[in-house]
This record gives structure tokens, sequence and C-alpha cells, in this order.
């Protein structure tokens, strides 16, 4: 069985493929896809993030994101069948990744040190 994100991003390579989202048109916001899989957010994020990494999508800061362009033309004349956005796609796609979960170690790291110190008042 597929977990969320998967089947999140299953769905929208699809569009992408059978060609309902076309190069440079905006992948469904956050929200919308929140809504229409009953998804929670980390999910959405992740299908995001495996679009991104498979080169399908890229993102634009402040804008959001968007079906990635092809690179180059496979030559093999079945457009729509293999992944767009190339090599820049997964970088952006990476860069993303790391900058959240750096992120996350913030908090993290943040709230480790507020729970030692609440630990330290009371005598723990």
């Amino acid at each position: 069985m597929l977990l969320t994100f998967e089947v999140i991003a299953d769905a929208l390579r699809e569009r992408i493929r059978s060609g309902e989202l076309k190069p440079g048109d905006a992948l469904p916001t956050q929200a919308v896809l929140m809504a229409e899989y009953g998804a929670s957010s980390l999910s959405v994020q992740k299908a995001m993030a495996l679009l991104k990494q498979d080169g399908y999508a890229i993102s634009r800061p402040g804008k959001g994101a968007f079906v990635a362009s092809p690179d180059t033309d496979s030559g093999d004349g079945e457009a729509g069948n293999t992944p767009v956005g190339g090599t820049a796609a997964r970088v952006e796609a990476l860069e993303l990744a790391l900058a959240e979960t750096l992120d996350q170690l913030t908090a993290l790291r943040a709230r480790v040190e507020a729970l030692e110190a609440g630990g330290i008042e009371r005598g723990c």
C-alpha cells in the first residue's frame, strides 16, 4: 500500500504525463492538496519534494511550485513518459530538503534546550 505522500506524488505525475499540467504551469498549492487528499502538510511537503527530486517540479521562491520544463528532448518519441527538469531540478529539491532539515534541527535544538532548562529549574 502506498503512503499518502506517494499517492499525491503519483497523481501529480500522472497529471503532468497526461498533459493536464504542462511545463511552466503552477502546481496545486499545499492547502489545495491537503484538502483534496485529506493529507497533512508534511505529507504534501514530502510529495512535492519527491516530485522535485524526480525532476517533475521546480520551486520559485515566493511564487510556488511549477511543472518543470524538459532540459533536453530524449528523442525516443515518448514525450511525457520521462521525468523533466533534469539535474537542476534535483539539485534544487535537495537544497530545499537540506534547508527544511536544518530548520527542523534548529527548532528541535531549541525545544531540547528549553526542556533541559526547565528540568534544571525543577531540580530534575
